[in-house]
Protein backbone atom coordinates (compact mmCIF):
# COMPACT_ATOMS: atom_id res chain seq x y z
CA UNK A 1 0.00 0.00 0.00
CA UNK A 2 2.22 3.03 -1.37
CA UNK A 3 1.35 6.02 1.46
CA UNK A 4 3.03 9.38 0.52
CA UNK A 5 3.70 11.24 3.30
CA UNK A 6 2.55 14.88 2.66
CA UNK A 7 3.78 15.57 5.96
CA UNK A 8 6.37 13.13 8.22
CA UNK A 9 5.87 14.11 11.72
CA UNK A 10 3.08 16.04 14.08
CA UNK A 11 -0.30 17.28 13.86
CA UNK A 12 -2.42 17.37 10.57
CA UNK A 13 -3.84 20.22 10.31
CA UNK A 14 -6.28 21.49 7.50
CA UNK A 15 -7.01 24.91 7.31
CA UNK A 16 -9.25 27.18 5.21
CA UNK A 17 -8.28 30.70 3.98
CA UNK A 18 -11.53 31.29 2.29
CA UNK A 19 -9.70 30.58 -0.56
CA UNK A 20 -8.05 27.41 -0.74
CA UNK A 21 -7.22 24.13 1.30
CA UNK A 22 -4.05 24.29 3.25
CA UNK A 23 -1.71 21.85 4.74
CA UNK A 24 0.59 22.10 7.45
CA UNK A 25 4.11 21.24 6.31
CA UNK A 26 6.27 22.28 9.03
CA UNK A 27 7.21 24.35 12.44
CA UNK A 28 9.06 27.51 12.08
CA UNK A 29 12.44 26.38 14.95
CA UNK A 30 13.92 30.02 15.07
CA UNK A 31 15.25 32.42 12.55
CA UNK A 32 18.55 32.15 11.32
CA UNK A 33 21.31 34.71 10.56
CA UNK A 34 20.65 38.56 10.54
CA UNK A 35 18.36 38.68 7.55
CA UNK A 36 15.29 37.15 8.57
CA UNK A 37 16.05 33.64 7.60
CA UNK A 38 13.19 31.12 9.16
CA UNK A 39 14.44 27.98 9.85
CA UNK A 40 11.74 25.31 9.59
CA UNK A 41 11.78 21.72 11.05
CA UNK A 42 9.53 19.55 7.67
CA UNK A 43 6.97 17.55 8.01
CA UNK A 44 7.38 16.79 4.19
CA UNK A 45 9.03 14.73 3.19
CA UNK A 46 9.74 15.41 -0.69
CA UNK A 47 12.13 18.15 -1.63
CA UNK A 48 10.57 18.37 -4.80
CA UNK A 49 7.31 19.65 -3.26
CA UNK A 50 8.92 21.85 -0.96
CA UNK A 51 10.70 23.23 -4.66
CA UNK A 52 7.83 23.61 -6.20
CA UNK A 53 6.30 26.14 -3.75
CA UNK A 54 6.45 29.91 -4.24
CA UNK A 55 4.83 30.81 -1.38
CA UNK A 56 3.92 29.53 2.06
CA UNK A 57 1.55 30.34 4.88
CA UNK A 58 2.49 31.41 8.44
CA UNK A 59 -0.05 30.72 11.48
CA UNK A 60 0.90 33.96 13.45
CA UNK A 61 1.17 34.02 17.17
CA UNK A 62 -2.27 35.54 17.29
CA UNK A 63 -3.46 32.73 14.92
CA UNK A 64 -3.98 34.74 12.14
CA UNK A 65 -2.91 33.00 9.04
CA UNK A 66 -0.13 35.52 6.65
CA UNK A 67 0.49 34.58 2.88
CA UNK A 68 4.88 34.86 2.20
CA UNK A 69 6.45 34.98 -1.33
CA UNK A 70 9.24 32.85 -1.27
CA UNK A 71 12.63 34.38 -2.59
CA UNK A 72 15.21 31.71 -1.51
CA UNK A 73 14.93 27.75 -0.60
CA UNK A 74 17.39 25.72 1.34
CA UNK A 75 17.11 22.36 2.20
CA UNK A 76 18.83 20.36 4.40
CA UNK A 77 17.16 17.62 5.89
CA UNK A 78 15.05 16.92 8.31
CA UNK A 79 15.64 20.99 8.26
CA UNK A 80 14.45 23.82 5.44
CA UNK A 81 15.28 27.13 5.64
CA UNK A 82 13.31 29.93 3.74
CA UNK A 83 14.35 33.60 2.87
CA UNK A 84 10.31 35.27 2.20
CA UNK A 85 9.62 38.47 1.39
CA UNK A 86 8.11 41.07 4.27
CA UNK A 87 10.28 38.75 7.07
CA UNK A 88 12.55 40.90 8.19
CA UNK A 89 15.22 39.17 11.46
CA UNK A 90 12.79 40.85 14.41
CA UNK A 91 9.73 39.52 12.54
CA UNK A 92 11.59 36.07 12.15
CA UNK A 93 12.14 35.95 15.81
CA UNK A 94 8.53 36.31 16.82
CA UNK A 95 7.43 33.60 14.30
CA UNK A 96 9.58 30.98 16.16
CA UNK A 97 6.87 28.38 17.28
CA UNK A 98 4.80 29.01 14.44
CA UNK A 99 3.51 26.56 12.31
CA UNK A 100 3.92 26.78 8.23
CA UNK A 101 1.33 25.87 5.63
CA UNK A 102 1.18 25.39 1.86
CA UNK A 103 -2.14 25.18 -0.45
CA UNK A 104 -3.00 21.67 -0.80
CA UNK A 105 -3.49 22.45 -4.78
CA UNK A 106 0.62 21.90 -4.30
CA UNK A 107 0.45 18.11 -4.25
CA UNK A 108 1.08 16.17 -7.01
CA UNK A 109 -2.34 13.54 -7.90
CA UNK A 110 -1.78 9.74 -6.75
CA UNK A 111 -2.60 6.46 -8.62
CA UNK A 112 -5.45 4.72 -7.43
CA UNK A 113 -4.65 2.69 -4.55
CA UNK A 114 -2.10 5.52 -3.53
CA UNK A 115 -2.63 7.78 -0.29
CA UNK A 116 -1.21 11.23 1.01
CA UNK A 117 -1.03 10.26 4.96
CA UNK A 118 -3.50 13.88 5.56
CA UNK A 119 -6.38 11.98 3.59
CA UNK A 120 -6.22 8.95 5.69
CA UNK A 121 -6.21 11.06 9.44
CA UNK A 122 -9.51 11.35 10.78
CA UNK A 123 -11.08 8.13 9.06
CA UNK A 124 -13.04 5.42 10.83
CA UNK A 125 -11.29 1.93 10.92
CA UNK A 126 -13.82 -1.09 10.85
CA UNK A 127 -12.66 -4.76 10.80
CA UNK A 128 -14.16 -6.73 7.90
CA UNK A 129 -17.24 -8.60 10.17
CA UNK A 130 -18.34 -4.24 10.60
CA UNK A 131 -16.33 -3.88 14.01
CA UNK A 132 -15.47 -0.18 14.82
CA UNK A 133 -12.04 -0.01 15.88
CA UNK A 134 -11.21 3.53 15.97
CA UNK A 135 -10.59 6.66 14.32
CA UNK A 136 -6.76 6.59 12.97
CA UNK A 137 -5.06 10.13 15.06
CA UNK A 138 -1.94 9.60 13.40
CA UNK A 139 0.86 7.59 11.57
CA UNK A 140 4.29 6.47 12.34
CA UNK A 141 6.40 6.04 9.80
CA UNK A 142 8.99 3.01 10.22
CA UNK A 143 11.31 1.05 8.17
CA UNK A 144 9.54 -1.56 6.91
CA UNK A 145 5.92 -0.26 6.88
CA UNK A 146 3.75 2.93 8.26
CA UNK A 147 1.89 2.02 11.23
CA UNK A 148 -1.55 3.90 11.66
CA UNK A 149 -2.61 4.98 14.96
CA UNK A 150 -6.11 4.34 16.20
CA UNK A 151 -7.90 5.74 19.12
CA UNK A 152 -11.64 6.63 20.37
CA UNK A 153 -12.10 2.85 20.97
CA UNK A 154 -11.77 0.34 23.38
CA UNK A 155 -8.18 1.65 23.71
CA UNK A 156 -5.59 3.05 20.98
CA UNK A 157 -4.45 0.01 18.64
CA UNK A 158 -1.66 0.02 16.24
CA UNK A 159 -2.35 -1.11 12.84
CA UNK A 160 0.48 -2.13 10.07
CA UNK A 161 0.00 0.20 6.60
CA UNK A 162 0.03 -3.30 4.71
CA UNK A 163 -2.58 -5.07 2.24
CA UNK A 164 -2.59 -7.90 4.05
CA UNK A 165 -4.35 -6.23 7.04
CA UNK A 166 -6.16 -2.71 5.23
CA UNK A 167 -8.21 -4.31 3.10
CA UNK A 168 -10.08 -1.18 1.30
CA UNK A 169 -9.85 2.23 1.89
CA UNK A 170 -13.07 4.85 1.39
CA UNK A 171 -12.18 8.47 1.19
CA UNK A 172 -15.61 9.39 0.44
CA UNK A 173 -17.06 7.37 2.81
CA UNK A 174 -13.99 8.56 5.56
CA UNK A 175 -13.99 4.86 6.48
CA UNK A 176 -10.94 1.91 6.24
CA UNK A 177 -11.83 -1.96 6.66
CA UNK A 178 -9.35 -3.89 7.99
CA UNK A 179 -8.73 -7.46 8.38
CA UNK A 180 -6.98 -7.94 11.77
CA UNK A 181 -4.43 -10.38 12.31
CA UNK A 182 -4.78 -12.53 15.74
CA UNK A 183 -3.31 -10.89 18.48
CA UNK A 184 -3.13 -7.36 16.65
CA UNK A 185 -5.83 -5.70 19.25
CA UNK A 186 -4.20 -7.13 21.69
CA UNK A 187 -0.53 -4.91 21.81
Amino acid sequence: MPLHRSFTRGRYSKLSNNLDDLIEIGKITSSSGVKGRLKVYSYIQSHDFLRSLDAVMIEHPNKQLIRYSISRLRIKSPLFYLDCDGVDAALAEKLSGCSIFALSDNLEPLEDGEYYWNDLIGLTVLTDDGRRIGIIDHIIPTGSNDVFVCTGGDREVLIPAVTDVVTSIDLDAGVMIVSLINGLEDL
